[in-house]
């Protein structure tokens, strides 16, 4: 409160003066910098962040690419023979098994057939046979992950017909310590042994030959299951993609780092041609660990600033 008294010499007084004086002799007043830093907070995403989130949708185009090439089993860059084929590399040895039925050219079990597959080991052919039981049915186990050949050979109306495939053994599956593959062949009828041209150039002979071996170079034939599980495969790539697309837009929208992380994170498992939006998903990654956090200070020449986003 603030006294005015009239008179002779006018005189203000402050009934606070004493207070201040005792505030000052306690407590002398001194103006200083500090180190204390004013935050700004913001509740959008930085704009690394937003940047990650459109390169996580490339990735995840990338990553959708690679799953459609492995639903379509037969084409593409990769396929599933030879998907199967590569994993049979590096599988142990006699860790698969070979069965399936020998059907006649009328669809019935064909009994009697002797069924004889070879393989190359070490640059030596092995080889084993056995002959199908009253079922048709034929069994190996032992033998070696990867390509074989299959030769089948029946002795009927005085002739040798020998009918050759090329087969594709798969490899034991992660939980599984034995591979499995079961094969079906149905037996050409006698008609088209007749019709097939003798190897010795002959216009008749009794060894009569039906060899598909050449049209099966590209394509062997192998277990419609493991076709199957490949095509499954692309289609949790494209799944995963999705996903990752999904998370990308959905942290643009919410200005999460959190679920932009996520995003990466689904894009890494998305693989891609030659691994390249698996490489890519974890560049992104590690970027988002980059990405300034909210208020956070800036320093330019050893003097702070306020971080300020007022995007």
């Amino acid at each position: 409160m603030w006294l005015h008294v009239e008179g002779e010499h006018d005189t203000t007084v402050s009934s606070s003066m004493d207070y201040i004086d005792e505030l000052v002799e306690d407590q002398p007043l001194i103006f200083s910098s500090s180190d204390a830093i004013l935050h700004l907070s913001s509740h959008k995403l930085h704009p690394i962040g937003r940047s990650i989130a459109v390169f996580v949708l490339i990735i995840s185009v990338l990553g959708s690419a690679n799953g459609i090439d492995y639903i379509g089993a037969d084409t593409g860059l990769i396929r599933a023979d030879e998907f199967v084929y590569r994993l049979s590399l590096t599988a142990p040895p006699n860790t698969a098994q070979f069965d399936g039925i020998v059907y006649n050219d009328s669809g019935e079990p064909y009994p009697g057939v002797v069924v004889h597959v070879s393989w190359e080991e070490k640059g030596m052919l092995n080889s084993t046979e056995m002959v199908t039981d009253n079922n048709g049915s034929f069994h190996f186990e032992r033998l070696n992950p990867g390509l074989l050949i299959v030769d089948m050979y029946v002795e009927r109306d005085g002739y040798t017909d020998w009918f050759t495939n090329r087969i594709l053994l798969s490899p034991p599956a992660i939980i599984e310590p034995i591979g499995f593959t079961n094969i079906d062949f149905t037996m050409p009828s006698q008609e088209e042994f007749s019709n097939s041209p003798c190897n010795n150039g002959k216009p008749t002979c009794e060894l009569r030959t039906i060899d598909l071996r050449s049209s099966q170079l590209d394509h062997p034939i192998m277990d419609p299951s493991a076709a199957t599980a490949y095509v499954l495969i692309g289609f949790g790539f494209v799944g995963l993609a999705l996903i990752a697309a999904g998370f990308a837009i959905w942290a643009l929208f919410s200005h999460s780092l959190g679920v932009l992380r996520m995003a990466t994170i689904f894009a890494f498992f998305t693989m891609g041609h030659y691994y390249s939006a698996c490489i890519l998903g974890l560049v992104a990654f590690l970027l988002t660990f980059a990405v300034p956090k909210d208020g956070e200070p800036v320093y330019v020449d050893g003097v702070n600033n306020m971080s300020m986003d007022l995007s």
